[in-house]
């Protein structure tokens, strides 16, 4: 289990290994709900694997309850603007961090799948994760900053992100060259991965995911 702590500027939810580091590292960025348990519950499945883990709390306390839209869209409108600064904050404190090995990887969900790939943009992020990044196309005249690897998890029924945002996606991706994976889940909505909300969760695509985004970041983190 990991404990709420301060790197930098910015408090967040750390998970470390067992035994002794340095580890490689990974960014967990929340849902437009906030740094809630299913945030947390990611971080340590990560760090039970050998990560040195940190979701940042982007939103710096408050938190909207799952399906209050309302309350998470206006969350999002007040602290979106200076999430990727803070997160740059959050990536040069960890960068620092004794316990990390210099190798660090970033996965989003949601808004923080937005979030993941911003901070690709501005930081030399060894491997970016992006599960149906809210509100990506906004990034895409900057994509050509990427030089890590993207791996992109995807839905074909989420209408938030139409599969049409997904193939553009993919098809920037090929055109500078940065190597990556794009997959679209059939049958599967926002939020697939998300266990803690029967109504979203599709067992079968979270697994693949999983398993998918284990093996991506074991390639180019160590």
């Amino acid at each position: 289990m990991g404990k709420m702590v301060k790197l930098g500027p910015v408090s967040g939810y750390l998970g470390r290994p067992a035994g002794e580091g340095p580890w490689p590292t990974m960014i967990v960025i929340q849902e437009w709900w906030g740094l809630d348990n299913q945030t947390e519950s990611i971080v340590d499945r990560f760090a039970d694997i050998g990560y040195l883990s940190f979701a940042p709390d982007l939103y710096h306390g408050e938190l909207a309850k799952l399906g209050d839209n309302e309350k998470a869209s206006g969350l999002v409108q007040k602290y979106a603007p200076g999430a990727p600064d803070e997160l740059e904050q959050v990536f040069d404190a960890l960068k620092a961090h004794p316990d990390c090995n210099g190798k660090l990887g970033s996965v989003g969900f949601c808004f923080g799948g937005r979030m993941s790939i911003a901070l690709g943009l501005r930081r030399p992020v060894n491997a970016i994760s992006t599960f149906y990044g809210g509100g990506m196309q906004q990034l895409f005249d900057q994509l050509d900053k990427l030089k890590a690897p993207v791996l992109g998890l995807f839905g074909d029924k989420d209408q938030s992100i139409p599969v049409g945002t997904v193939e553009e996606f993919d098809k920037l991706l090929d055109k500078i060259g940065v190597e990556h994976e794009v997959i679209v889940y059939p049958n599967s909505g926002h939020a697939f991965f998300r266990d803690s909300d029967p109504s979203v969760y599709k067992p079968e695509a979270a697994q693949d995911a999983w398993d998918r985004v284990t093996k991506f970041f074991k390639k180019h983190l160590g």
